[in-house]
């Protein structure tokens, strides 16, 4: 049993060739790290608006790059649970930089967020998607030739931890953004212009937020 899961995890670490897409930890890892450093850049270099708007295009097309990995990697199925439970976790980090975009990107267009506003809102989005990317960064030992040392029980164990731990971390981004809509909605129904901030953001319900 040991070492069939071994050797189903460490094929899965090298590709899925059905799908054509790599599932390799290190790719969305490195996605997830580029998109952090760039959102970075909107807090520490932004010093207006339009800076603000234009180092966030450059995130904007970092995480189009890696929707084309997120995206052939949700194609991928007929998975044993383990390995399942990996690409999952994988992309929970997707949905988490998903949610950051979309919603960020909205928040740039909202008269009702003051330029300190967006960048102290760009600050904690920063903090959140480099924990996610650190997250991600625990399964490296899992799915890597250099973890076959462990025992089934130690990587089931490492598994569901990272899986759990990003499931409510993607929970409280979702948390974060509705906190900071809120913020614009209340604004928006004090000066009678609700309708505009709800057409903006959309039904809640549809969206992770």
């Amino acid at each position: 049993m040991k070492s069939k899961i071994s050797l189903m995890l460490v094929v899965v670490a090298i590709s899925i060739t059905s799908a054509k897409a790599q599932f390799v930890v290190t790719d969305p890892a490195n996605i997830a790290t580029s998109i952090v450093n760039s959102a970075n850049q909107i807090v520490q270099t932004s010093s207006t608006v339009s800076n603000v708007i234009k180092n966030f295009q450059e995130v904007q097309k970092l995480y189009n790059q890696g929707k084309e990995y997120y995206d052939k990697l949700k194609a991928v199925h007929d998975l044993v649970k383990d390995a399942r439970k990996v690409r999952d976790a994988i992309l929970i980090v997707g949905e988490i930089g998903d949610i950051y975009v979309n919603a960020y990107g909205r928040m740039l267009s909202d008269p009702n967020f003051r330029y300190e506003e967006l960048q102290a809102i760009a600050s904690g989005y920063t903090m959140l998607l480099q924990e996610s990317a650190n997250m991600i960064l625990e399964l490296k030992d899992v799915v890597n030739v250099n973890g076959l040392s462990m025992t089934d029980h130690e990587r089931m164990d490492i598994i569901n931890y990272v899986y759990d731990r990003l499931k409510n971390h993607r929970n409280l981004v979702g948390y974060y953004t509705r906190k900071n809509i809120s913020i614009s909605y209340l604004r928006a129904k004090k000066a009678g212009d609700a309708d505009r901030v709800a057409a903006l953001y959309g039904n809640a319900n549809d969206r992770y937020w």
